[in-house]
């Protein structure tokens, strides 16, 4: 078992229903597309082509964001708003939504990431969905990955699990891709080079030097930590 699905095992384990929580266990010690044939490379895969999380293990720490963030609406809505959830649901989607991304990336020799042959033919959602009726899961977790993308995917949100789904993940992508887009406006902007990849590590650091030291704070980190060539 590769370290990536250990990591979700955690949160597995948060899963009181039995059967659903063995579904996902297997699910994750079984990671393959069946279509293929092929694994899914959850550790090396980016969460995103570009917009976010788009390095070398994006879609791991997007999807735990993606739990963790879930988990706190679900608190919210409880204790705040005293309505209901079905927990179950909200980790089980919150977990597979995205893991078909990883077979559908590829990267390119300049260190870019593209679509590779299987994700040039089918999206993730739809890939994530026909796994998930082959494999027997209970309807409200295929709609809630189905949902995930709101109206920008094939169906909206019908149940406050799913919506909770889908709020988590755009959260996650949306604090992570503003980060890394101010990021490399800032090395474009300090070194008149864009950077072809960036760490989600140097992105938060390249915003916070930028606010306590300035355009020369970010040249250095550029030179000393990105390794580019930038006068002093």
């Amino acid at each position: 078992m590769n370290s990536g699905v250990e990591r979700l095992m955690v949160y597995v384990d948060m899963i009181e229903d039995e059967e659903l929580r063995e579904k996902v266990r297997d699910f994750l010690s079984d990671l393959r597309v069946t279509l293929t044939g092929e694994d899914v490379p959850l550790d090396w895969s980016p969460g995103g082509l570009s917009k976010h999380h788009a390095y070398e293990g994006g879609l791991l720490q997007h999807t735990e964001a993606t739990i963790r963030l879930g988990l706190l609406l679900c608190d919210l809505v409880e204790g705040l708003y005293q309505g209901r959830v079905r927990r179950d649901v909200v980790i089980a989607g919150c977990i597979l939504h995205d893991l078909m991304k990883a077979p559908g990336y590829e990267e390119r020799e300049d260190g870019t990431y593209g679509r590779s042959p299987l994700g040039e033919r089918i999206d993730h959602v739809s890939l994530m969905v026909a796994e998930l009726y082959s494999r027997g899961f209970p309807l409200d977790v295929i709609h809630a990955v189905a949902a995930h993308h709101a109206e920008h995917g094939p169906i909206s949100p019908r149940t406050i699990e799913a919506l909770i789904v889908h709020i988590a993940d755009e959260a996650d992508a949306k604090l992570n891709g503003e980060v890394l887009r101010a990021a490399r406006y800032l090395i474009r902007e300090a070194t008149g080079v864009e950077p072809v990849r960036l760490s989600c590590r140097d992105a938060f650091e390249i915003v916070r030097v930028k606010a306590e030291e300035g355009w020369e704070g970010v040249r250095r980190y550029a030179r000393e930590k990105l390794g580019m060539e930038v006068e002093p």
